[in-house]
């Protein structure tokens, strides 16, 4: 007896599944429609960053390292693999130069080349 209750009530339903739409994307075929809260690649404004570092020193999943040579001679880096896109680096950075984006990151087999060079500055971007 169970097990003919359990199919008059899962019948219907397999039927309803059986002849309706897709729920799922079609994210090969058609572009893939992000909401616009996705966080998604980290971006910097060369011009704006200062290398103060308090996004590397904010940032919990240690995603950003600067590597600093003198004063006004740095490079910022971001570790997407480290990353978990909590933009609290965009909060923390005091000259707005950090923004998260609406786009995905591009993925890669090998560990190794996922280290991308945001900003490199080489020189006081006032003396130019």
């Amino acid at each position: 007896m169970p097990r003919i209750l359990s199919l008059l009530y899962l019948l219907p339903q397999l039927l309803r599944t059986l002849f309706s739409k897709s729920t799922t994307t079609r994210y090969p075929f058609e572009p893939l429609d992000l909401p616009s809260c996705y966080r998604g690649r980290v971006t910097v404004d060369p011009d704006l960053c200062r290398g103060c570092g308090l996004c590397v020193r904010d940032c919990p999943a240690s995603g950003l390292e600067l590597r600093r040579e003198a004063r006004d001679r740095f490079e910022l880096v971001h570790h997407p693999d480290r990353c978990v896109y909590c933009a609290q680096c965009e909060d923390s950075c005091p000259a707005g130069a950090i923004s998260l984006i609406n786009e995905f990151m591009e993925s890669t087999p090998q560990r190794n080349t996922l280290t991308y060079v945001l900003v490199k500055r080489d020189e006081d971007p006032a003396e130019n």
